[in-house]
């Protein structure tokens, strides 16, 4: 009887173990962050880089994507638009502040929609 339930028990922490999501070390999202210059992609891939487990940031000016490489399991891609919004620059999902939209310098300031 012993032995059945040690089975049982090994069989079911097994199982468990193995539903757990597997984060990815590697995820590659693109988010869209609004900006317009050269300033801009400076102070976006920066605040982008602040967040631990972002292992690349590039943003690009023209089409408003940042390419991101980030760690899951230390982040995810609403830590990365937080941090967007924190440094002025709104995304799809986190609008950034009105002060801190005010404390961009007047040719980073875009149409805010």
């Amino acid at each position: 009887m012993k032995n059945i339930l040690l089975v049982i028990m090994i069989a079911f922490v097994g199982i468990t173990g193995n539903a757990q999501e597997k984060k990815n070390k590697n995820a590659k999202y693109s988010i869209e962050v609004n900006g317009n210059c050269e300033q801009c992609k400076k102070r976006i891939e920066k605040a982008a880089y602040s967040v631990a487990g972002v292992k690349s940031a590039v943003w690009d000016i023209e089409s408003h994507n940042l390419q991101l490489i980030l760690n899951e399991e230390k982040a995810a891609p609403l830590d990365v638009k937080k941090a967007m919004a924190k440094a002025g620059h709104d995304t799809d999902e986190v609008k950034a502040t009105t002060e801190a939209y005010e404390k961009l310098h007047s040719c980073c300031k875009y149409d805010r929609k």
